[in-house]
């Protein structure tokens, strides 16, 4: 059942992404481009998804325990540090280059196209390469 659940929820994600036009780079790349040629419509996008994650998160919060789970998993960290908001930083920078937010770029992996195959490696190096900066500086 909860692989079965896992598939169900990949897939409801990959056609929100796919329909919304979030795989598409140049979609999101021109959302980011304010003075040129602007493209607000991923505004409304976001604004569902955090619609959605506000409700989501009210009603599963309020149940003892998760559905699939034996407890909840949630961060006790609540400060806003160096590491997150220079993470923020490089991320949004990525995001406003390459046109593919992480999330967005797995269910565009499946369309074979090689941009998104280097995005993918890159991002795979990027978690490698900060996992080892955490680890010898922090």
């Amino acid at each position: 059942m909860r692989l079965i659940t896992y598939y169900l929820v990949g897939l409801i994600f990959g056609l929100g992404i796919s329909i919304s036009g979030m795989g598409n780079p140049a979609k999101v790349v021109n959302f980011f481009d304010i003075a040129g040629t602007w493209d607000p419509s991923l505004i409304f996008v976001m604004g569902g998804a955090l619609v959605v994650t506000f409700l989501g998160y009210r009603v599963v919060l309020g149940k003892p325990k998760p559905a699939m789970a034996k407890e909840f998993l949630l961060p006790s960290k609540q400060e806003i540090d160096l590491p997150l908001v220079g993470g923020a930083i490089i991320f949004g920078i990525g995001w406003g280059i390459g046109g593919f937010c992480p999330g967005g770029a797995l269910p565009v992996i499946g369309t074979g196209k090689i941009e998104v195959v280097y995005f993918i490696a890159a991002l795979l190096a990027g978690i490698f390469v900060a996992r080892q900066f955490q680890a010898r500086l922090l």
